[in-house]
Parts: structure tokens; C-alpha cells; sequence
């Protein structure tokens, strides 16, 4: 799936900005912040008080996509004793502190549960908070000093996690870093403000990796379809995440299941979930395996199946594609005495929770409090106790609508990237077949970045190289669908 060959949509074409209008009408989305948001947020930024403890001694980093503005995160990780590889780690990880500027009930807050999260799309944002907090004020920016939930996570030498705990704190970045530059220093051995840390971050994010094999997780291969910004255009492509980007994934699920152990400890909190497989899907895998020509001993269960992939190989990237069945019914739970029947989230195999992006996420913010108060051992804000049981639905119908949302602008895009060229002829792959139409399907074409559905007179060959011809792509619909001669 990977390709270098990317092809560009100019940004100033009409055609793209109805479309992308039309989306936002279509979903009902929010255009911008009203004035009373903006000025309420704008006060909160003049306002804010710094916590009293002061960590602006340990020099973080961040780690994000090339000119993110809404850093969520800084990190700062140590061993447990200088000098002594075998004591362990230290991870510090701070996380933008919201709560300091958003008050219950206030513009802000009731703006951001009627839009639950930040939106994506090609070349915009549609942000959770006003730009003067998510981009600047609450923002973990470089240089500046920032009030944040700076969580401190011990680890033995193995990477298990050995103690936690949350706390409010002022904490400064000395060091950003995009994904590209992180990795080329590491890859390179350059020097430079940070560098320790990241050498750090690949040793704890590797032994993190086995912690997760150890406990059946799974984390599928799949290349991410992104549309990239470009001077006056766009860029469609499949990208493989690289290592770096993997590893700081890593720290961020080391703190959501730590939250987790927390919040079910004390029997409050919200976690992320995720039902076990069915069966039944776990059957069908198998039989798509078989009819890929893939290997599968059947005493080899599906976690070591999945990790035994390539998705350089074409059947196995139409393998991957078919195992993100099992990731289907993700949800939150949200509980305030008994754990809830379902609390695991089965794809990392443990408890978990969002507490890591409340810039983006609204739903990071109350877990967040929840855990400062597990670890001051005081009560739940009164505000996160009310709020807490229609939590889920909020979350859910926001997820939804950021599905929706990506969906619907990639479409578009690709329609875009193909509308001139109706009737040509692409290489691809056949990832997926359905199982009561064997001649519909879904082609990727990594040579455009595009994945679409196919449709062939005949059965269509799964996981197999085949050359397909464009029968539609229209603009006006977001509709793209290939033959199969």
C-alpha cells in the first residue's frame, strides 16, 4: 500500500470547496466559535492560575505531526537510578491542563460537549476549544509555561509498569519535535536539545511493545490514507507509521491503562472499551486466510496471527484489512460504584482510558480530574460526578460524527484525484470481498492513494494483484467505483 507517487488537488479549486461545504451542511457542523465562546476563552487565558508545584526543572519534549499547534503532550523520560540500566524508568508526562481554563458551565464548556471533539479534514480543523486555548494558552508550546496533569509512571527494567500517580503542575517544553525530525535524529545519532530522551523512548517504547505482546495485544499494520496540505493543493497518500510515532503511541497507552487501574481501583471513572471478538468473525478470519493462501496453524491464536503479517506482501495487506472486523464496537463506560460486565478493551487487552488529549478530546478532561482526585484521595468534583453518566452517548455521537466527517472529505478528495481520468486503467490490490456478493469488493491503488469499491462479473480474487478500470468519479456524490474486466 505504501507509494511514493502522490497527486495533488489544488485547494483553490470551486469544485473542492463546495464539496467541502456541502459536508459540513450535510453533518451539521459548526462553522466557528460564537463571540461569547471566543471572549469567554480569551478571559480564561488572561486569568489562568499556575499550579503551585513547579516541575519546570525537567526539560520536556514534544512529539507531533509537522505544525501542530494543539500540543496535548510533553514528555521527559529517566532512568530509575543514574547509572544503573537495570533499576528501570522514570516516564513524566504531562498533559495539557484544560480544567485551568475551562469552568463548568461556562461558554467554553458548554461549546465543547455539544462538539465532543476536534475535527479533521483536508487542509482544516474544526477545533474542540477556541485557537487562543487549544493553539496557544493551554497548548504545550516550546518555551512557554503551562499549567498540566503531569502524571509520573514508574517502571521496572521489563517496562511493567510499578507505580503511578497524577498531580497538577506547571511544566515548560524545552524541545519540539515533529515525527520526521525525531526519527532521522535517532536513525542519524544526531545530537541535539532532547535527544537522550528520544534514545530513551525507543528503548522503553520497544520493551512496551513486548509488554504488549506478552499480554495479547494487537496493534494491526494498517498504512494511514492522509491528505496531506501542499503549497496551493493537496496530497493523497498511504503512509506507513514510522517507528518513532509507534513508540511515543506507546507512552500514551502506558497512561491510559494506568488510568484505567486507577479509576477501577477506586470504582469511578469512564474507561474506553472494547467487546471480545465473536467467534463467528474469528471463523470467517480464518477462512479469508485460507482463501489468501496465508498460514495459520490453529494452535496459533489471533494476536500472534496478526503479528505475523507483512503488509509488504499483497495477500497480507488484504489480511490486515479483513482483521479490523474484530476492532468493530469500540465504546466508553462510564460507572460510579461497580466496574461495569464489560471494562477491558480487548484489542490492547487490558483496561483503558482516554486521559491523554483533552485538547482534542472532551471526554480526557473528566477522566483526567477523576484520577487527581483518586491520587490527592479526595472527592470527585461534583461537576465530573454529574456529567459522568451521560458521558458515553456524548462521546459515541461524536466519534460518530468525526467518522462521518474523515469519510466523507477523503471521498471527496478522491473523487477530486480521479474525475479526469474515467476509463483509464490501475493496478491494485483487491482487499476485501463481501461475503454475500462475491463480486463486490474494495480495491486499493496505491499508486493514487485511493481505496474503493470494485465490482466484477465474476467471484473477485482476494488479496490478489489485479488491473482495474475507473467507472466512476463524481465530485458532486463523493461516489468512485471500479470494474473488474
Amino acid at each position: 500500500m505504501p507509494s511514493n507517487l502522490v497527486v495533488r488537488v489544488k485547494a483553490s479549486s470551486p469544485e473542492i470547496q463546495e464539496g467541502l461545504a456541502a459536508i459540513a451542511a450535510e453533518l451539521d457542523l459548526p462553522a466557528g466559535f460564537p463571540a461569547e465562546v471566543t471572549a469567554a476563552a480569551e478571559r480564561a487565558a488572561d486569568e489562568v492560575v499556575l499550579p503551585e508545584l513547579d516541575r519546570t526543572d525537567l526539560p520536556f519534549l514534544t512529539i507531533d505531526p509537522e505544525g501542530s499547534m494543539d500540543l496535548d503532550q510533553a514528555l521527559h523520560l529517566e532512568r530509575g537510578r543514574p547509572g544503573d540500566k537495570d533499576s528501570g524508568y522514570v516516564v513524566h508526562y504531562a498533559i495539557a491542563d484544560v480544567a485551568a481554563f475551562v469552568r463548568p458551565g461556562d461558554p467554553v464548556d458548554v461549546e465543547a460537549n455539544r462538539r465532543g471533539e476536534t475535527l479533521y479534514g483536508a487542509g482544516t480543523r474544526i477545533p474542540l476549544h477556541p485557537p487562543v486555548l487549544s493553539e496557544d494558552a493551554a497548548s504545550l508550546l516550546p518555551d512557554q509555561v503551562r499549567p498540566a496533569l503531569l502524571w509520573t509512571i514508574r517502571l521496572d527494567a521489563t517496562g511493567a509498569q510499578v507505580d503511578v500517580r497524577v498531580e497538577r503542575a506547571r511544566v515548560r517544553s524545552t524541545a519540539r519535535w515533529s515525527y520526521v525530525e525525531a526519527q532521522r535524529a535517532l536513525d542519524d545519532g544526531t545530537a541535539g536539545p532532547g535527544t537522550e530522551v528520544l534514545e530513551l523512548l525507543r528503548e522503553i517504547g520497544r520493551l512496551r511493545e513486548q509488554q504488549e505482546v506478552a499480554r495479547g495485544g494487537i496493534s494491526l499494520p494498517l498504512p494511514e490514507q492522509e491528505v496531506d496540505e501542499t503549497d496551493g493543493g493537496f496530497q493523497l497518500v498511504f503512509r506507513e507509521q514510522l517507528p518513532v510515532e509507534l513508540w511515543n503511541a506507546q507512552i500514551s497507552l502506558l497512561t491510559g491503562m494506568a488510568a484505567a487501574s486507577l479509576m477501577a481501583g477506586a470504582r469511578v471513572g469512564m474507561l474506553r472499551t472494547l467487546p471480545p471478538a465473536d467467534p463467528r468473525d474469528v471463523a470467517r478470519l480464518r477462512r479469508v486466510a485460507k482463501g489468501l493462501r496465508i498460514s495459520w496453524p490453529q494452535d496459533m491464536d489471533y494476536p500472534a496471527f496478526v503479528r505475523s503479517l507483512d503488509p509488504e506482501v499483497s495477500q497480507h495487506q488484504a489480511m490486515v484489512v479483513a482483521c479490523t472486523r474484530l476492532l468493530r464496537g469500540s465504546g466508553y463506560a462510564a460507572f460510579d460504584g461497580e466496574l461495569p460486565e464489560q471494562s477491558r478493551h480487548s484489542a490492547i487487552a487490558a483496561e483503558y482510558a482516554h486521559v491523554t488529549a483533552p485538547l482534542r478530546r472532551l471526554g480526557d478532561r473528566y477522566a483526567g480530574e477523576i484520577c487527581l482526585a483518586i491520587c490527592a484521595g479526595t472527592p470527585v468534583p461534583d461537576w465530573v460526578s454529574a456529567a459522568l453518566p451521560g458521558l458515553p452517548k456524548v462521546l459515541q455521537d461524536s466519534a460518530s460524527r468525526a467518522g462521518s466527517y474523515e469519510r466523507a472529505v477523503l471521498d471527496l478528495i478522491e473523487a477530486a484525484v480521479l474525475a479526469d481520468r474515467v476509463g483509464k486503467e490501475f493496478d491494485g490490490v483487491v482487499t476485501s470481498v463481501r461475503d454475500d456478493e462475491l463480486t463486490t469488493g474494495v480495491v486499493v491503488l496505491a499508486e493514487v492513494g485511493v481505496e474503493a469499491p470494485v465490482t466484477s462479473e465474476q467471484p473477485l480474487p482476494l488479496g490478489e494483484d489485479v488491473t482495474v478500470t475507473l467507472a466512476t468519479a463524481d465530485l458532486a456524490t463523493r461516489k468512485v467505483a471500479f470494474t473488474l474486466p
